[in-house]
């Protein structure tokens, strides 16, 4: 590689520290046979896992007078390793599935239809493609009914019927929530239906916020505060007995207009792509039929050392997306790049909305793959 990052990427640590092994410790926790439990969860009769989109590890520990109650349980957690790419598609189904990126097939935020010539948007999804068959692993929500266990989601409403929940999320008794306290009550009617329940509860806004205003903003400060008194009132509302936990999809860095690296403007970052997939720090590049080797040697060579870039063999080989279905493996791209620092590659003709974002996510750098574990247990 040219001028490679000085510093080495954070491969995710799949199989003893992911997200993908919170879910599977999980089921673990609550007794399901079959589960490994690599986190080592105490076990329980009830657990609830809060996942905050946006809450990286870093960005917490760094700000404790804005997040006191989050703060605290930090001082006995500790951070998990996102997966790759850093992205919510990626990760809640990692987080719903117990499996690595590689293993379960959402790949980002955009990734190829294999022979189709487009793309597919992860989030917003495409009505001509099959959400279960494109991701055909059972969910931890299914495992769990399957095991007697009551299994339930808390989130917004508008939520509830898409084609990613269906591919990533499917199985769970939903409970619809539109505003913070909603997400507490709804949780904690779910938590008190059954002796033994799984409930997951999700917050998308924060993301949102760091997205639009930055992570650095006082916007985003402000919404975790928010967020702390959300967890603070969700442990309050626990049965005795149950179990809290506290983890996030992703970290974020803002990108100053200086560091992002515009792909279709820049000469030499278009030429043999076909497709230009995943987002501005974690990109999938399709090549055109026997371009794979020249895109590689181009993107080496303009974006020099900041950003890994790898070949899809390299990728795969040194772990970025963990154990890998040789069925999946077309949907990543021939050339995959992940921004160094606090760079970004956006494309300000093709995707003008999310190159104009100042918080990202998506990369290999501890800003993107830290997340934290946090744990509360009602007494």
């Amino acid at each position: 590689m040219i001028d490679a990052p000085v510093t080495l990427p954070t491969v995710p640590h799949y199989g003893e520290g992911s997200l993908a092994d919170l879910a599977c410790s999980l089921l673990a926790s609550l007794g399901i046979g079959g589960e490994p439990n690599p986190l080592a969860l105490p076990g329980t009769g009830r657990a609830c896992l809060l996942i905050v989109d946006g809450l990286g590890w870093e960005l917490l520990r760094a700000h404790p007078a804005a997040a006191p109650f989050l703060s605290e349980l930090a001082v006995t957690g500790r951070p998990l390793t996102a997966g790759f790419p850093a992205t919510t598609a990626t990760s809640l189904t990692s987080l719903a599935t117990g499996k690595a990126p590689g293993s379960h097939g959402m790949l980002g935020y955009q990734v190829a239809v294999p022979g189709a010539g487009r793309l597919l948007n992860e989030l917003r999804w495409d009505s001509r493609v099959d959400p279960v068959a494109w991701q055909p692993s059972a969910t931890i929500y299914e495992r769990a009914a399957a095991a007697g266990v009551g299994a339930y989601r808390v989130a917004a409403s508008g939520l509830q019927k898409t084609g990613f929940s269906m591919a990533a999320m499917r199985g769970a008794d939903y409970r619809a929530a539109d505003s913070m306290g909603a997400l507490v009550g709804q949780a904690g009617m779910a938590l008190a239906e059954s002796d033994r329940a799984l409930v997951t509860v999700y917050h998308a806004d924060l993301d949102g916020t760091g997205h639009s205003f930055g992570c650095s903003s006082e916007a985003w400060l402000y919404h975790l505060a928010h967020v702390d008194k959300l967890a603070e009132h969700l442990a309050g509302a626990l049965p005795a007995g149950a179990t809290m936990h506290v983890t996030g999809d992703h970290g974020m860095v803002d990108v100053p207009l200086a560091d992002k690296i515009d792909v279709d403007t820049v000469p030499g970052l278009r030429d043999g792509v076909a497709l230009l997939g995943g987002e501005p720090r974690a990109r999938h590049v399709y090549t055109e039929p026997g371009a794979a080797d020249d895109v590689l040697a181009a993107w080496r060579e303009v974006l020099g050392g900041k950003a890994w870039v790898a070949s899809r063999a390299e990728a795969v080989a040194d772990g970025w997306f963990g154990p890998t279905d040789p069925a999946f493996l077309e949907r990543i791209g021939n050339v995959v790049a992940a921004p160094a620092e606090s760079w970004a590659l956006v494309a300000t003709e093709a995707e003008p909305l999310e190159s104009a974002l100042i918080g990202m996510h998506g990369s290999l750098t501890p800003a993107d793959q830290l997340v934290p574990l946090l744990s509360f247990r009602a007494g």
